[in-house]
């Protein structure tokens, strides 16, 4: 790490020079602020810290012609004429942080070791931010069936536009990753995407969350605090499970969408915000308005850009594709060498009606690729709950009004088709089952297999 330092008192300059070579730093020192700028056009500084008071150009003014040139270095002031006002004027600037001389050299290196951690998180943010922008962009959402591929089609058009998008879907259909892609393709993807569960969150505490509060707005108030609406200004939030919002906030929620405007819990003033709005359901909200559960005037709201994703069972000339997919992403995950679905597995697949849709899917892909060994995925690996039985049922299980006799002879016919399946491998045929492997060596035992 390379710090400049800037003080016009040569004893000040040897200190810190001394202090902060110790601590594996590189440094360069200079008596004012109009030679540091000189430096500034040759070299670059991770840090700088530079004194407020001193001859010529002083320190706020060395801050403005710094950041008039397009540097990008984190500054640390320093002053023993130091006041509360000239420290705000100086963050005001764009100054990190301020510290009063005399310091002590503890303190010195506390102030440059959260710089240097902030500097840190700053990165590893627009790491992510960059690849959440590629992760979630909608040439990375598998599609082969028509009906999602006009449905990535409208929502690429809607990406760039500041309305409201309803995405509606039965759970696992991919409404997030849709609403993502809406995000992370627009002009708003360098914005916040914030996304809050309507259903997870009880209803007494929606409001303040939604909307934020201020002191004193009610008994655990201690602080004026935003709310995730304030959070997304300039980008989008992502209401999820909106069917679930409880109708006295169905009316706050419509006026938010009317008039782009957030008023706090216990506020007076409500205060403009720049967000796009995209919400999800697994209701049938015309249905909802039906039972008067939902207002009708706010699902006309949301309501401009429908978006009905189909369940995977509607799409299965995806689920190959999906598939393969999921394989290479758990491959990678767990170190694996890439495996291929055999032609059997991916009849069950095709087979399977798929309840839990594409999440369902990712789930059995990755449990599988847990379990299987071979460079081959068989369907023998795959859950039994997919594949059923297979063959007559034993009459035990067809001629018996017993449920308990039935539900002995079920569980030994899963046994015996688990180690047929798995070719006498008992660890297999446990997880197969879903029971510990001294569960399935007793009953085994019990049942003489």
């Amino acid at each position: 790490m390379r710090i400049l330092v800037i003080d016009d008192e040569e004893s000040m300059r040897h200190m810190l020079s001394v202090m902060l070579k110790k601590e594996g730093y590189e440094v360069t020192a200079c008596p004012d602020a109009t030679s540091a700028l000189k430096v500034l056009e040759a070299e670059v500084f991770d840090f700088i810290l530079s004194d407020i008071r001193m001859p010529g150009l002083d320190g706020l003014g060395f801050l403005e012609a710094f950041y008039k040139k397009g540097y990008a270095s984190t500054i640390i002031m320093m002053s023993a004429y130091g006041t509360v006002d000239k420290a705000v004027e100086c963050m005001k600037l764009g100054a990190y942080d301020y510290i009063s001389k005399p310091f002590k050299a503890d303190e010195m290196i506390l102030t440059i070791k959260k710089a240097e951690e902030r500097e840190k998180l700053k990165k590893e943010n627009i790491r992510l931010k960059g690849e959440s922008i590629k992760e979630y962009d909608f040439e990375n959402i598998f599609a082969k069936d028509q009906k999602m591929l006009d449905i990535l089609d409208l929502a690429k058009k809607v990406s760039d536009y500041a309305t409201t998008v309803l995405v509606t879907g039965e759970t696992g259909t991919g409404k997030e990753l849709v609403a993502r892609a809406i995000h992370f393709s627009g002009k708003r993807k360098n914005g916040p995407f914030v996304e809050v569960n309507c259903g997870a969150i009880p209803g007494n505490l929606l409001e303040s969350e939604l909307f934020g509060h201020v002191r004193g707005a009610f008994t655990d108030a201690v602080r004026t605090k935003d709310g995730l609406f304030h959070e997304a200004d300039g980008g989008t939030i992502f209401l999820d499970e909106v069917g679930e919002l409880p109708k006295e906030l169905q009316v706050k929620l419509l006026r938010v969408l009317q008039e782009g405007e957030v008023r706090r819990v216990g506020d007076t003033k409500s205060k403009k915000v720049d967000v796009m709005v995209i919400a999800a359901t697994v209701r049938d909200l015309t249905e909802e308005i039906k039972k008067e559960n939902f207002r009708e005037d706010l699902f006309y709201r949301l309501n401009v850009i429908p978006i009905k994703v189909p369940p995977l069972r509607q799409r299965t000339v995806e689920i190959p594709g999906l598939a393969e997919h999921f394989v290479e992403k758990y491959s990678k995950k767990f170190g694996k060498l890439p495996k291929k679905l055999s032609k059997e597995a991916i009849d069950v697949l095709l087979a399977y009606p798929w309840p839990g849709n594409v999440r369902e899917l990712e789930n059995v892909i990755e449990r599988t690729l847990i379990l299987e060994e071979d460079p081959e995925i068989g369907p023998d690996v795959l859950p039994i709950s997919m594949k059923g039985v297979g063959g007559p049922l034993p009459p035990e299980i067809t001629e018996t009004l017993s449920i308990k006799k039935a539900e002995v002879a079920l569980e030994r016919e899963l046994i015996r088709k688990a180690l047929e399946r798995t070719k006498g491998n008992r660890t297999k045929a446990a997880k197969l089952l879903e029971i510990s492997h001294r569960a399935l060596l007793y009953k085994i035992k019990e049942y003489e297999l």
